[in-house]
């Protein structure tokens, strides 16, 4: 399934940490943090100033990105959990 985020809204996978287990303890996934890293899967085409000029995004597809824990609306694609945010709601890009 294709999904085309509207307006100024971005499509994240969330990136799961690599776990590093220490001293044999293991944590449920029901205890784990959201990530906070994750890769953008689609954007849109941007939002509209008050004069109707479209300012177009400054994240792209393909690009890894930081966005709060609790950001967005959460939705399942093919089994695969992402998250749609606000452009403002992206913290950061990693480079």
């Amino acid at each position: 399934m294709k999904v085309k985020p509207l307006n100024d809204r971005v499509l994240v996978k969330r990136l799961e940490p690599k776990e590093m287990v220490r001293g044999g303890i293991i944590v449920p996934d029901t205890a784990k943090e959201k990530p906070l890293e994750g890769e953008v899967i689609a954007v849109g085409p941007g939002r509209y100033d008050d004069g109707g000029k479209l300012i177009p995004m400054s994240v792209k597809a393909g690009q890894k990105v930081l966005v709060g824990k609790y950001a967005g609306t959460e939705v399942k694609i093919d089994d695969v959990e992402h998250v749609i945010v606000r452009e403002d709601e992206v913290l950061g890009v990693i480079e």
